[in-house]
Protein backbone atom coordinates (compact mmCIF):
# COMPACT_ATOMS: atom_id res chain seq x y z
CA UNK A 1 0.00 0.00 0.00
CA UNK A 2 1.80 3.12 -1.23
CA UNK A 3 -0.82 5.52 0.12
CA UNK A 4 -0.08 9.02 1.28
CA UNK A 5 0.08 9.39 5.08
CA UNK A 6 -3.01 11.60 5.29
CA UNK A 7 -6.69 11.53 6.08
CA UNK A 8 -8.22 14.35 4.09
CA UNK A 9 -11.48 16.21 4.65
CA UNK A 10 -11.36 19.18 2.33
CA UNK A 11 -14.45 18.13 0.40
CA UNK A 12 -16.42 21.28 -0.32
CA UNK A 13 -19.98 19.97 -0.54
CA UNK A 14 -22.31 17.03 -0.86
CA UNK A 15 -20.91 15.81 -4.18
CA UNK A 16 -17.38 15.19 -5.32
CA UNK A 17 -16.34 17.68 -8.00
CA UNK A 18 -14.24 16.65 -10.99
CA UNK A 19 -11.31 18.66 -9.63
CA UNK A 20 -11.59 16.99 -6.21
CA UNK A 21 -11.78 13.56 -7.82
CA UNK A 22 -8.65 14.21 -9.85
CA UNK A 23 -6.81 15.59 -6.82
CA UNK A 24 -7.69 12.66 -4.57
CA UNK A 25 -6.74 10.17 -7.29
CA UNK A 26 -3.29 11.76 -7.53
CA UNK A 27 -2.83 12.37 -3.79
CA UNK A 28 -4.02 8.88 -2.79
CA UNK A 29 -4.70 9.63 0.92
CA UNK A 30 -5.00 6.65 3.23
CA UNK A 31 -8.49 7.78 4.18
CA UNK A 32 -11.10 10.53 4.28
CA UNK A 33 -13.09 12.40 6.94
CA UNK A 34 -16.54 13.89 6.39
CA UNK A 35 -18.30 16.88 7.99
CA UNK A 36 -21.80 18.34 8.18
CA UNK A 37 -21.23 20.22 4.92
CA UNK A 38 -20.93 16.85 3.19
CA UNK A 39 -24.15 15.39 4.59
CA UNK A 40 -27.62 15.77 3.10
CA UNK A 41 -29.42 12.42 2.89
CA UNK A 42 -28.64 8.69 3.10
CA UNK A 43 -28.72 8.19 -0.68
CA UNK A 44 -26.49 11.23 -1.26
CA UNK A 45 -24.02 10.08 1.38
CA UNK A 46 -23.81 6.58 -0.06
CA UNK A 47 -22.98 8.12 -3.46
CA UNK A 48 -20.33 10.37 -1.96
CA UNK A 49 -18.59 7.62 0.00
CA UNK A 50 -18.67 5.43 -3.09
CA UNK A 51 -17.22 8.20 -5.25
CA UNK A 52 -14.41 8.82 -2.76
CA UNK A 53 -13.41 5.16 -2.83
CA UNK A 54 -13.67 5.09 -6.61
CA UNK A 55 -11.35 8.11 -6.78
CA UNK A 56 -8.54 6.25 -5.02
CA UNK A 57 -9.40 2.86 -6.49
CA UNK A 58 -9.68 0.95 -3.21
CA UNK A 59 -11.83 0.44 -0.15
CA UNK A 60 -10.37 3.40 1.75
CA UNK A 61 -11.38 4.09 5.33
CA UNK A 62 -13.91 6.91 5.65
CA UNK A 63 -14.31 8.38 9.12
CA UNK A 64 -16.41 11.06 10.82
CA UNK A 65 -16.96 12.66 14.23
CA UNK A 66 -20.21 11.10 15.43
CA UNK A 67 -19.95 11.30 19.22
CA UNK A 68 -23.41 12.62 20.05
CA UNK A 69 -24.39 15.96 21.55
CA UNK A 70 -22.69 18.93 19.89
CA UNK A 71 -20.32 16.73 17.93
CA UNK A 72 -22.29 14.71 15.41
CA UNK A 73 -22.17 15.31 11.68
CA UNK A 74 -25.17 13.14 10.76
CA UNK A 75 -28.37 14.49 12.35
CA UNK A 76 -32.13 14.22 12.17
CA UNK A 77 -34.41 13.75 10.40
CA UNK A 78 -32.46 11.01 8.61
CA UNK A 79 -30.33 9.94 11.58
CA UNK A 80 -30.71 9.70 15.35
CA UNK A 81 -29.87 12.79 17.41
CA UNK A 82 -27.86 11.43 20.33
CA UNK A 83 -27.35 13.18 23.69
CA UNK A 84 -23.84 14.19 24.75
CA UNK A 85 -21.87 11.16 26.04
CA UNK A 86 -21.29 12.48 29.58
CA UNK A 87 -24.99 13.23 29.99
CA UNK A 88 -25.78 9.51 29.75
CA UNK A 89 -22.63 7.92 31.13
CA UNK A 90 -24.56 6.99 34.28
CA UNK A 91 -26.69 4.52 32.36
CA UNK A 92 -23.77 2.08 32.35
CA UNK A 93 -21.75 -0.03 29.94
CA UNK A 94 -24.65 -1.85 28.25
CA UNK A 95 -26.32 1.45 27.37
CA UNK A 96 -23.00 2.80 26.05
CA UNK A 97 -22.49 -0.34 23.95
CA UNK A 98 -26.00 0.02 22.50
CA UNK A 99 -25.56 3.72 21.80
CA UNK A 100 -22.34 3.33 19.86
CA UNK A 101 -23.44 0.14 18.16
CA UNK A 102 -26.50 1.94 16.82
CA UNK A 103 -24.36 4.93 15.81
CA UNK A 104 -22.07 2.50 14.02
CA UNK A 105 -24.94 0.85 12.19
CA UNK A 106 -26.18 4.23 10.96
CA UNK A 107 -22.69 5.10 9.74
CA UNK A 108 -21.98 1.79 8.07
CA UNK A 109 -25.30 1.95 6.20
CA UNK A 110 -24.06 5.02 4.29
CA UNK A 111 -20.53 3.79 3.63
CA UNK A 112 -18.74 5.29 6.67
CA UNK A 113 -16.63 2.61 8.36
CA UNK A 114 -14.82 4.54 11.10
CA UNK A 115 -15.81 6.91 13.88
CA UNK A 116 -13.56 9.32 15.79
CA UNK A 117 -14.76 8.04 19.15
CA UNK A 118 -14.65 7.14 22.00
CA UNK A 119 -13.32 10.22 23.78
CA UNK A 120 -11.17 8.79 26.58
CA UNK A 121 -10.20 12.11 28.13
CA UNK A 122 -11.01 12.20 31.85
CA UNK A 123 -13.40 15.07 32.63
CA UNK A 124 -12.40 17.36 35.48
CA UNK A 125 -13.99 20.36 37.13
CA UNK A 126 -12.08 22.83 34.97
CA UNK A 127 -12.05 20.87 31.71
CA UNK A 128 -12.84 23.34 28.93
CA UNK A 129 -16.57 23.35 27.99
CA UNK A 130 -15.75 22.51 24.36
CA UNK A 131 -14.70 19.06 25.58
CA UNK A 132 -16.19 18.31 28.99
CA UNK A 133 -19.56 16.74 28.13
CA UNK A 134 -17.94 14.83 25.27
CA UNK A 135 -16.08 12.74 27.89
CA UNK A 136 -17.32 9.50 29.42
CA UNK A 137 -16.63 10.23 33.07
CA UNK A 138 -14.52 11.89 35.73
CA UNK A 139 -12.38 8.96 36.84
CA UNK A 140 -10.09 6.79 34.69
CA UNK A 141 -11.66 3.44 35.60
CA UNK A 142 -15.18 4.43 34.57
CA UNK A 143 -13.88 6.12 31.41
CA UNK A 144 -12.02 2.93 30.49
CA UNK A 145 -15.05 0.72 31.17
CA UNK A 146 -17.44 2.87 29.15
CA UNK A 147 -14.82 3.45 26.44
CA UNK A 148 -14.41 -0.29 25.99
CA UNK A 149 -18.18 -0.70 25.70
CA UNK A 150 -18.34 2.07 23.10
CA UNK A 151 -15.47 0.62 21.07
CA UNK A 152 -16.90 -2.90 21.18
CA UNK A 153 -20.30 -1.62 20.09
CA UNK A 154 -18.83 0.11 17.04
CA UNK A 155 -16.68 -2.87 16.09
CA UNK A 156 -19.75 -5.10 16.21
CA UNK A 157 -21.39 -2.69 13.75
CA UNK A 158 -18.43 -2.96 11.36
CA UNK A 159 -17.00 0.46 12.27
CA UNK A 160 -13.42 1.13 13.39
CA UNK A 161 -13.21 3.28 16.56
CA UNK A 162 -10.57 6.00 16.90
CA UNK A 163 -9.84 6.69 20.58
CA UNK A 164 -8.92 10.26 21.40
CA UNK A 165 -7.20 12.53 22.43
CA UNK A 166 -3.93 10.80 23.32
CA UNK A 167 -2.29 11.05 25.80
CA UNK A 168 -5.20 12.93 27.44
CA UNK A 169 -6.99 16.25 26.97
CA UNK A 170 -9.04 16.43 30.17
CA UNK A 171 -6.75 18.80 32.09
CA UNK A 172 -6.83 21.43 29.34
CA UNK A 173 -8.60 24.67 30.20
CA UNK A 174 -8.20 26.12 26.68
CA UNK A 175 -9.89 25.12 23.43
CA UNK A 176 -7.24 23.72 21.08
CA UNK A 177 -9.29 24.83 18.09
CA UNK A 178 -8.21 28.37 19.02
CA UNK A 179 -5.23 28.21 21.40
CA UNK A 180 -2.52 25.80 22.53
CA UNK A 181 -3.51 24.41 25.94
CA UNK A 182 -0.73 23.89 28.45
CA UNK A 183 -0.76 21.30 31.21
CA UNK A 184 1.66 21.42 34.16
CA UNK A 185 0.87 18.07 35.78
CA UNK A 186 3.72 15.77 36.75
CA UNK A 187 4.44 12.62 34.74
CA UNK A 188 3.26 10.44 37.65
CA UNK A 189 -0.05 12.31 37.89
CA UNK A 190 -0.53 12.04 34.14
CA UNK A 191 0.25 8.33 34.25
CA UNK A 192 -2.30 7.65 37.00
CA UNK A 193 -5.13 9.76 35.55
CA UNK A 194 -4.78 10.83 31.93
CA UNK A 195 -2.86 7.90 30.45
CA UNK A 196 -4.83 5.19 32.27
CA UNK A 197 -7.93 4.89 30.02
CA UNK A 198 -5.75 4.81 26.90
CA UNK A 199 -3.53 2.15 28.44
CA UNK A 200 -6.62 0.06 29.22
CA UNK A 201 -7.67 0.24 25.56
CA UNK A 202 -4.21 0.14 24.00
CA UNK A 203 -5.19 -2.89 21.91
CA UNK A 204 -7.48 -0.76 19.73
CA UNK A 205 -6.28 -0.31 16.17
CA UNK A 206 -6.58 3.49 15.84
CA UNK A 207 -5.96 6.55 17.99
CA UNK A 208 -5.76 10.35 17.71
CA UNK A 209 -3.34 12.77 19.35
CA UNK A 210 -4.02 15.83 21.48
CA UNK A 211 -2.78 19.32 20.57
CA UNK A 212 -1.59 20.01 24.13
CA UNK A 213 1.78 21.04 25.54
CA UNK A 214 2.78 19.13 28.67
CA UNK A 215 5.24 21.60 30.12
CA UNK A 216 7.17 19.20 32.38
CA UNK A 217 7.75 16.82 29.48
CA UNK A 218 8.31 18.90 26.34
CA UNK A 219 7.93 22.39 24.91
CA UNK A 220 6.25 21.07 21.76
CA UNK A 221 2.58 20.04 21.62
CA UNK A 222 2.06 16.29 21.90
CA UNK A 223 1.15 15.98 18.22
CA UNK A 224 4.62 17.23 17.22
CA UNK A 225 6.62 15.91 20.19
CA UNK A 226 8.83 12.89 19.68
CA UNK A 227 8.95 12.45 23.45
CA UNK A 228 5.16 12.49 23.86
CA UNK A 229 4.63 10.11 20.95
CA UNK A 230 7.26 7.91 22.59
CA UNK A 231 5.21 7.91 25.80
CA UNK A 232 2.10 6.95 23.83
CA UNK A 233 4.00 4.04 22.31
CA UNK A 234 5.94 2.91 25.39
CA UNK A 235 4.20 4.06 28.58
CA UNK A 236 0.65 3.75 27.28
CA UNK A 237 1.64 0.78 25.14
CA UNK A 238 -0.30 1.78 22.03
CA UNK A 239 1.08 0.23 18.84
CA UNK A 240 -1.93 1.08 16.70
CA UNK A 241 -2.33 3.55 13.86
CA UNK A 242 -1.86 7.04 15.31
CA UNK A 243 -3.33 10.05 13.53
CA UNK A 244 -2.98 13.68 14.46
CA UNK A 245 -5.90 15.76 15.56
CA UNK A 246 -6.84 18.23 12.83
CA UNK A 247 -3.67 20.11 11.89
CA UNK A 248 -5.67 23.14 10.71
CA UNK A 249 -6.48 23.95 14.36
CA UNK A 250 -4.92 27.10 15.79
CA UNK A 251 -3.20 25.28 18.65
CA UNK A 252 -0.36 24.49 16.24
CA UNK A 253 2.10 26.99 14.83
CA UNK A 254 3.78 27.21 11.43
CA UNK A 255 2.29 26.50 8.03
CA UNK A 256 0.06 23.48 7.64
CA UNK A 257 2.81 21.76 5.64
CA UNK A 258 5.27 22.43 8.47
CA UNK A 259 2.79 21.05 10.99
CA UNK A 260 2.36 17.91 8.88
CA UNK A 261 6.10 17.37 8.55
CA UNK A 262 6.66 17.91 12.27
CA UNK A 263 3.93 15.43 13.20
CA UNK A 264 5.32 12.70 10.96
CA UNK A 265 8.85 13.39 12.23
CA UNK A 266 7.58 13.05 15.82
CA UNK A 267 6.19 9.59 15.08
CA UNK A 268 2.56 10.09 14.07
CA UNK A 269 1.48 7.68 11.33
CA UNK A 270 -1.15 9.89 9.65
CA UNK A 271 -1.85 13.60 9.29
CA UNK A 272 -5.51 14.57 9.67
CA UNK A 273 -6.38 17.63 7.57
CA UNK A 274 -10.04 18.50 7.97
CA UNK A 275 -10.74 21.83 6.29
CA UNK A 276 -9.29 23.52 3.25
CA UNK A 277 -9.16 23.79 -0.50
CA UNK A 278 -7.24 21.63 -2.93
CA UNK A 279 -4.53 24.29 -2.99
CA UNK A 280 -4.31 24.07 0.80
CA UNK A 281 -4.18 20.27 0.85
CA UNK A 282 -1.47 19.90 -1.81
CA UNK A 283 1.48 21.04 0.36
CA UNK A 284 0.22 18.96 3.28
CA UNK A 285 0.14 15.85 1.11
CA UNK A 286 3.67 16.58 -0.08
CA UNK A 287 4.92 17.15 3.48
CA UNK A 288 3.30 14.01 4.91
CA UNK A 289 4.76 11.74 2.25
CA UNK A 290 3.96 8.04 1.90
CA UNK A 291 3.22 5.75 4.81
CA UNK A 292 6.35 4.67 6.62
CA UNK A 293 6.94 0.92 6.98
CA UNK A 294 5.70 1.00 10.59
CA UNK A 295 2.65 3.05 9.59
CA UNK A 296 1.95 0.60 6.77
CA UNK A 297 2.05 -2.31 9.22
CA UNK A 298 -0.29 -0.54 11.62
CA UNK A 299 -2.63 0.47 8.78
CA UNK A 300 -2.88 -3.13 7.62
CA UNK A 301 -3.67 -4.23 11.17
CA UNK A 302 -6.45 -1.63 11.38
CA UNK A 303 -7.94 -2.69 8.06
CA UNK A 304 -7.91 -6.30 9.24
CA UNK A 305 -10.32 -5.35 12.04
CA UNK A 306 -13.01 -4.20 9.62
CA UNK A 307 -15.81 -6.70 9.43
CA UNK A 308 -19.44 -6.93 8.40
CA UNK A 309 -21.99 -5.71 10.97
CA UNK A 310 -23.38 -8.41 13.21
CA UNK A 311 -26.91 -9.55 12.48
CA UNK A 312 -29.27 -7.97 14.99
CA UNK A 313 -32.51 -5.99 15.27
CA UNK A 314 -31.78 -2.23 15.43
CA UNK A 315 -35.32 -1.36 16.50
CA UNK A 316 -35.13 -3.73 19.47
CA UNK A 317 -31.69 -2.42 20.42
CA UNK A 318 -32.90 1.18 20.26
CA UNK A 319 -35.87 0.32 22.48
CA UNK A 320 -33.50 -1.31 24.98
CA UNK A 321 -31.21 1.74 24.94
CA UNK A 322 -34.17 4.03 25.60
CA UNK A 323 -35.32 1.87 28.50
CA UNK A 324 -31.85 2.06 30.08
CA UNK A 325 -31.45 5.81 29.64
CA UNK A 326 -34.94 7.07 30.41
CA UNK A 327 -34.27 7.45 34.12
CA UNK A 328 -31.31 9.78 33.57
CA UNK A 329 -32.62 11.74 30.57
Amino acid sequence: MACNATILGGIAGTELSAAERDFFRAADPWGFILFGRNVESPDQLRRLTGDLRDAVGRDAVITVDQEGGRVQRLRGPHWTDWPAPLDQAGAGPRAMWLRYHLIGRELRAVGIDSNCAPTLDVAQADTHPFLRNRCLGADPDSVATLGRAAADGMLAAGVLPVMKHMPGHGRAIADSHHDLPTVTATPDDLDAMDFAPFRALNDLAMGMTAHIRFTLLDDAPATASRRMIGLIRDRIGFDGLLMTDDITMNALSGTEAERAAASIAAGCDLVLHCNGTIAGMEPVVAAAGPLTPDAHRRAEAALAQRRAPQDDDPAALLAEWRSLTTAIA
